[in-house]
């Protein structure tokens, strides 16, 4: 079999189309990558590139990445809802194919110190590549974001594993590490009260009481005159998309807001959907096996 890593880096641009067009071509051109998708958000102002490939092409790919990301990017100058650190801000490795976590977390390792060598930022190890407890979670890495890390980076509990002791001025800090597949999904609200949004996203997320494997914060989309809760599921299997979903819809409904829309950011696994249609359908003695699709991979 052939060595298969996913890789989902998320930089900060989600407008200028030129640029990210100049950002995911350079990617695109290291031998042995393939682009799976690219999902620019001009409200978030953020791009999720999703590609695969070996180790060997993915440390290619992502020196190329922040390459062209620090010539374009200037968080001093850029504005956006989602929370972000860095130009390009998070760096994971998933194991898909003929490799194991510990490969992903040794590349990773491989990949941060790069980064921080050849470009002079600051890396932080996350997920199952931290080597302390509290840079597990992403979340508490990014927290402060850009403009408070240049305090952050100064105590002694927030030395970076890689790199300079100061932010990059322009790219600032990432984070790069090894993790299990994360679908991330949002649900768009008819109503552009933010304080609605934002109490139902604190309601759901784990860090506030609610579904475990959930990350979720409620953000404005000013172009729509609507909000979003926008979710990370980090483990769909145990909590899946559609008991995130029907927590928010009976919190909304609470509240007279309902729900518009959903939307899957990147590529997800085909389980995660046959879950929900399972679920929303009340399909009884459901089995995969009868999706023509995976029986017809099954004889390949």
């Amino acid at each position: 079999m052939t060595e298969i890593i996913e890789s989902v880096p998320n930089f900060s641009e989600g407008q200028r189309k030129k640029v990210i067009d100049d950002i995911v071509s350079a990617v695109e051109a290291v031998s042995g990558i393939r682009i799976l998708d690219v999902k620019p958000d001009a409200d978030h102002n953020r791009t999720v590139l999703t590609i695969v490939g070996d180790g060997k092409s993915l440390k290619e790919a992502t020196i190329a990445l922040f390459e062209k990301a620090i010539e374009h990017i200037d968080l001093r100058k850029h504005k956006g809802e989602h929370p972000r650190m860095g130009a390009v801000d998070v760096v994971p490795f998933v194991p898909i194919q003929d490799v194991t976590t510990e490969d992903c977390v040794a590349l990773s390792k491989e990949v941060g110190e790069m980064v921080a060598e050849k470009f002079k930022i600051p890396v932080y190890l996350y997920e199952d590549s931290a080597t302390l407890a509290d840079r597990k979670n992403l979340a508490k890495i990014r927290k402060g974001q850009f403009e408070g890390f240049s305090e952050k980076i100064k105590d002694a509990e927030w030395k970076p594993d890689f790199g300079p002791e100061e932010i990059h001025p322009s790219a600032g800090v990432v984070a790069i590490g090894a993790r299990p597949f994360l679908v991330a999904f949002n649900v768009n609200l008819d109503t552009d009260n933010l304080a609605v949004a934002e109490a139902i996203g604190k309601q759901v997320r784990h860090i506030g009481g609610g579904l475990r494997f959930v990350k979720a914060m409620g953000i404005p989309l000013e172009e729509r005159n609507i909000t979003q809760i926008s979710m990370n599921l980090t483990n769909y299997k145990k909590t899946p998309i559609y008991l995130a979903v029907e927590l928010i819809r009976a919190m909304a409904e609470r509240k007279g807001v309902n729900i518009l829309g959903c939307e899957l950011i990147g590529m997800s696994p085909a389980d995660a959907f046959y879950d929900v249609a399972e679920f929303y359908l009340g399909l009884e003695d459901f089995s995969y096996d009868q999706i023509i699709e995976v029986m017809l991979a099954k004889e390949e």
